[in-house]
């Protein structure tokens, strides 16, 4: 057993198909009287589900939250939040809507109530990240941990199947990096495989019948594990490249990580055998990268950057942003590999 450190953090998880109905229980827990209700455009109607849900409790919707919360958005939403007086945030969606109550409670410490309705797993983290200037920032801050999340598996009945798959694709990646970080645990590592067990059962299920209840409800049980194994320990390569990928091109999160993941895993293999033992019997497959690959083509994801919005011509840039940042990863970094890598991902090639 090798040496480690685990640092459990306080987490209030409320899971359950209809649990959304305790919404207003929640708030009043945290003592708040005066909720500011957060949604992207595209999920108003869910906001002032929410709102009505909280009757008096709501003081108002806030629905521009986008893709890597810019900088612009992150004041406005924190303005509104003073101007109103509110005392908490509501966030309903993914990762770009729950990434912007944490960059409202980053400089207000406002609790906030995550309703998830993807599989990112924000929800669960400290990680808080602000794009600004066309570069992606990110950080760890206690103060942006949800106090309480509320997983409604039927919230992600209407979830779009693309979207659905890509999302769990994203969770995926959180877990596997979590199995070779440099600061891994074994509670980690026992999440980290049964998350990803979950999900590689789930999305086929989900693809195959996207508003099937207990689909939905194992893809919830292991983004939530995911999201956890996010929270608990260090990310290596590719997190970091997934963040400057999205960050300076602007590229969609949840698909970015669908396509880089198994060329990340390519590159680690040799490195780190263990993990990818793991992560290729969690889904019933003989090599990590391939089984990842095989799960998203299979399922209908993308599988080359060239088809979200990339760029042949920035590619080499790319590279230069991802050098210029070193950080723990089990294969050192090299220029030359990470740039094969990136063009693997452009190409949408499956991993030898």
């Amino acid at each position: 057993m090798k040496d480690f450190i685990y640092i459990g953090r306080p987490a209030r998880v409320v899971f359950g198909a209809g649990c959304l109905r305790q919404l207003a229980d929640e708030v009043d827990r945290l003592g708040a009287r005066k909720a500011l209700v957060l949604s992207t455009p595209q999920q108003r109607a869910s906001a002032e589900q929410v709102a009505q849900l909280l009757g008096a409790r709501a003081a108002g919707v806030f629905d521009r939250a986008v893709m890597h919360v810019p900088i612009e958005t992150a004041r406005a939403a924190r303005a509104e939040a003073a101007r109103i007086g509110a005392d908490c945030a509501v966030a309903i969606g993914g990762g770009s809507t729950i990434g912007l109550g944490k960059a409202i409670a980053l400089e207000s410490a406002l609790p906030v109530i995550a309703i998830p309705t993807t599989y990112a797993g924000s929800e669960m983290t400290t990680i808080y990240g602000i794009t600004e200037g066309g570069l992606k920032k990110t950080g760890r801050a206690d103060q942006v941990l949800p106090r309480t999340v509320l997983y409604d598996p039927q919230l992600t009945l209407d979830l779009p199947l693309a979207m659905s798959i890509t999302s769990g694709m994203n969770a995926i990646a959180h877990a596997a990096e979590g199995l070779y970080s440099a600061t891994t645990n074994p509670i980690i590592e026992l999440m980290a495989q049964e998350g990803i067990r979950a999900l590689g059962r789930a999305l086929p299920a989900v693809h195959a019948q996207p508003r099937h209840l207990q689909a939905r409800s194992d893809a919830l049980y292991g983004a939530w594990l995911c999201g956890t194994v996010l929270a608990s320990v260090d990310m290596a390569l590719h997190h970091k490249l997934c963040h400057t990928l999205g960050g300076s091109f602007n590229l969609p999160h949840a698909e970015t990580h669908t396509i880089v993941l198994p060329h990340a895993l390519a590159y680690n293999a040799q490195a780190a055998p263990v993990a990818m033992e793991r992560i290729a019997a969690a889904l019933g497959g003989r090599s990590a990268p391939q089984a990842v690959y095989d799960l998203a083509r299979d399922n209908g994801a993308p599988v080359a950057l060239r088809h979200i919005g990339m760029k042949q011509a920035d590619l080499d840039r790319a590279c230069e942003i991802a050098m210029g940042n070193q950080y723990p990863n089990p294969r050192p970094l090299e220029r030359g590999a990470i740039r094969q890598l990136l063009q693997d991902a452009f190409e949408g090639t499956r991993p030898a």
